[in-house]
């Protein structure tokens, strides 16, 4: 290894055990802050390294100093030449990167659990880059006994939020005069939120006062925090060797934000509403066409759109099966009519018994 990415993993790991060591005290004094600031250190550093080992860059050229750590990210997602990072391991980051923000600039109170589900993710991924990167194993940087070390884990992400929102709902109880405090309880779980919907940023006090409002009002967690209801906690081990990584939920895409996009981060978890996107039955879709059902449904079948996963899909609602087709499925028809003739299509149509 070549000797500005040497001293850089080498500061990392640093960064790496102190903040690991501040978790660890017996101390409350300074220590969420500081432990989210040389964890977030640690990263940039890491990230740094990595970069320059796989032969990229970290200064632009006639640039004094080196990138930021969202350049950092972008980079290591989606610059082919050096690419080492997953979409997962990208939203660990930020949202470590928005909570050590917070932390050093403004007011954050993160409870126990909060703090532990991000250091201990923040270690997996330090272990996890380490490896794939360097091809080193964590452990010879420090003892098996440094980790984060918690009482009472949460087990889930849900479970999690459910706790926090209950304490939310207690500061913000009539005559309490609690609101502050209760904005900053808020924060790291709008902060973990909005970095998943690829929100660059701080909440506003008038954010943090609506979500508030929709908690004490009795909305669940999972609406008042859609993107935070997107991913969930996945272990894996115990101890020593324990990984803690967020996941996404199955089902749902994550995609790379455009580069210079106003407010957004590197990364977004996207939550579409399938019914939403296949919008259309075959009713519909014939009548946009402008033919009888069953002549749309000889298009369908000549065209082969059911093969097309963006036209069409299957929906099993109780024990009804509800066939959808998207706009897209109407944009694909209404093109190949352009040089193929209903009528005709209709003529050596091939009966397929399908209804719908």
């Amino acid at each position: 290894m070549k000797r500005e990415p040497k001293l850089l993993l080498a500061k990392a790991c640093d960064s790496l055990v102190l903040s690991i060591e501040l978790f660890n005290r017996p101390s409350d004094r300074g220590r969420v802050s500081s432990t989210l600031i040389q964890l977030d250190h640690a990263f940039e550093m890491l990230l740094k390294a990595a970069i320059l080992h796989r032969g990229g860059r970290i200064r632009e050229k006639r640039e004094k100093d080196t990138i930021g750590f969202d350049a950092c990210v972008r980079r290591a997602l989606s610059d082919g030449r050096i690419k080492f990072l997953t979409n997962e391991q990208a939203l660990v980051l930020q949202t470590i990167n928005g909570l050590r923000d917070a932390a050093q600039h403004h007011l954050l109170d993160v409870s126990e659990g909060q703090l532990y589900v991000h250091v201990q993710s923040g270690v997996t991924l330090f272990r996890d880059l380490l490896k794939s990167v360097f091809k080193q194993e964590l452990v010879t940087h420090l003892p098996t006994r440094v980790l984060p070390v918690s009482t009472s884990p949460p087990t889930t992400l849900a479970t999690l939020f459910e706790s926090e929102v209950d304490e939310i709902k207690k500061l913000l109880r009539p005559g309490k005069r609690r609101q502050i405090e209760a904005m900053a309880r808020l924060r790291p779980l709008a902060i973990l939120d909005a970095t998943i919907q690829g929100e660059k940023g701080q909440p506003s006090d008038a954010d943090l006062r609506r979500v508030g409002k929709e908690v004490v009002s009795g909305r669940s967690w999972a609406d008042a925090f859609k993107g935070a209801s997107a991913v969930e906690i996945a272990a894996e081990g115990a101890g020593p060797s324990l990984s803690l990584r967020l996941a996404k939920k199955e089902g749902i895409p994550i995609q790379l934000v455009a580069e210079g996009t106003p407010g957004s981060s590197v990364i977004a978890i996207k939550r579409v509403n399938e019914l939403d996107h296949y919008s259309l039955g075959a009713k519909q879709l014939a009548e946009k066409l402008g033919v009888s059902m069953p002549k749309a449904l000889a298009a369908v079948d000549h065209f082969g759109v059911r093969g097309m996963a963006d036209c069409y899909k299957e929906f099993k609602l109780g024990s009804q099966l509800h066939k959808r087709y998207s706009p897209k499925a109407l944009d694909v028809i209404r093109d190949k009519l352009k040089t193929e003739s209903m009528d005709d299509i209709w003529t050596h149509r091939r009966p397929s018994g399908r209804k719908g």
